[in-house]
């Protein structure tokens, strides 16, 4: 949406009642629990049978104490009916700032384009709506590797075809019957991969087109660390709000099995879906390098895409041995992180004097520009 779209629909906002607003997945508990920390409400849209979450254990209820962080839900048959007109003018007589997470793309582009996405969420994000679709690395002049190599960030070697595989490689590719997750799998030659990717097919997990679609990157050896940053256009600075590691199923159970064990799940086939997050940190002498990373891909991001990143962003990445020691970068997000334990590093801590949940910073961000008459710089 443009500027002056976005000063319309904010002429027509009681701005003492702004709500931010999240699809009810992911990450939309920290979210709404950090509206309310700065004095904004919030709004959680859920899918018919998601809602208990929600509308019953974390609603907010006053009597006989406090407790609770969601002010209000809205139940939707199904995530896409967020487009529908209807839904559009509730959002809008309720002044929603909407906050795009992961789950809000997965779900919406299952059955639409991001153009369309784009064009019929009416109400104003928080943060750059245009730079959502980057993420699927799809091709075009926002692809996340494009973005990357304007940025000068390294990232996995590529592989145009399996033939070429001349190392340990990890395959990513749609998966056959869970269409918002990727099937994954290594190989480290043509014959493991022919040999893999007929295995899985068999297992009803890849399909022929998915794998014509598959993207095969170099596995780089080290521990992953996703460092999650905050850019504020208000204070016209970078901040690291935290970093974690993910936990997936079945990976964590391969990574415990005793060695005597190996033989008895060679045939069981590797899955990386997300369970969840573990709180990590990062040595000191790497916190500078990764901010430089972080504001080479800021650079990058405004002059693709102006205005470019808004709010929060993490650079995926795994520390290569050195030396020196180096962060590739695997995989970009360009929203709100899945990890509310971000804010238990200590980093938020060291720039703000206490811990502040990403949930939280976007709301800091939402009111700065509201009380310094800048919202249209945070949103689109």
């Amino acid at each position: 949406m443009s500027a002056e779209y976005v000063a319309r629909a904010l002429d027509a906002y009681d701005l003492s009642r702004l709500t931010l607003c999240s699809i009810g997945s992911h990450s939309a508990l920290d979210v709404a629990s950090g509206a309310r920390a700065q004095g904004l409400r919030n709004l959680i849209v859920t899918a018919k049978g998601r809602e208990r979450t929600y509308a019953r254990y974390f609603f907010r209820n006053e009597r006989p104490v406090g407790r609770g962080c969601v002010d209000g839900v809205l139940e939707l048959r199904d995530f896409p009916e967020i487009l529908n007109e209807d839904v559009q003018r509730r959002l809008f007589e309720q002044n929603v700032i909407f906050v795009a997470n992961r789950s809000f793309e997965v779900y919406l582009h299952q059955r639409f384009e991001y153009d369309e996405i784009e064009r019929r969420m009416l109400v104003p994000f928080f943060g750059n709506r245009h730079l959502l679709r980057a993420e699927e690395r799809e091709p075009g002049s926002t692809d996340q590797y494009a973005l990357m190599q304007a940025a000068g960030i390294r990232h996995p070697r590529r592989y145009e075809l399996p033939d070429d595989i001349d190392r340990l490689v990890m395959v990513k590719a749609p998966h056959a019957r869970v269409s918002f997750e990727r099937a994954f799998f290594l190989a480290s030659s043509p014959e493991e991969y022919r040999a893999t990717a007929d295995h899985l097919m068999d297992e009803g997990i890849l399909s022929a087109r998915g794998l014509a679609a598959a993207r095969i990157e170099e596995y780089v050896l080290g521990p992953s660390v996703n460092v999650n940053f905050f850019y504020s256009p208000i204070l016209g600075e970078l901040e690291l709000s935290g970093t974690d590691t993910r936990r997936q199923t079945n990976l964590e159970g391969f990574r415990s099995i005793p060695p005597s064990a190996f033989e008895a799940v060679r045939e069981v086939t590797m899955r990386l879906e997300e369970v969840g997050h573990i709180a990590t940190t990062l040595v000191e002498s790497m916190l500078e390098p990764a901010f430089e990373m972080g504001e080479r891909f800021v650079r990058a991001a405004r002059k693709a895409q102006p205005p470019g990143v808004i709010g929060p962003f993490a650079l995926q990445c795994i520390v290569a041995a050195g030396p020196p020691k180096e962060l590739v970068c695997y995989d970009v997000s360009l929203r709100v992180p899945g990890s509310p334990g971000t804010r238990f590093t200590p980093y938020s801590a060291y720039r703000w004097g206490r811990d502040v949940s990403v949930g939280e910073r976007i709301a800091m961000e939402v009111v700065m520009a509201r009380d310094t008459k800048r919202l249209q710089d945070v949103l689109t």
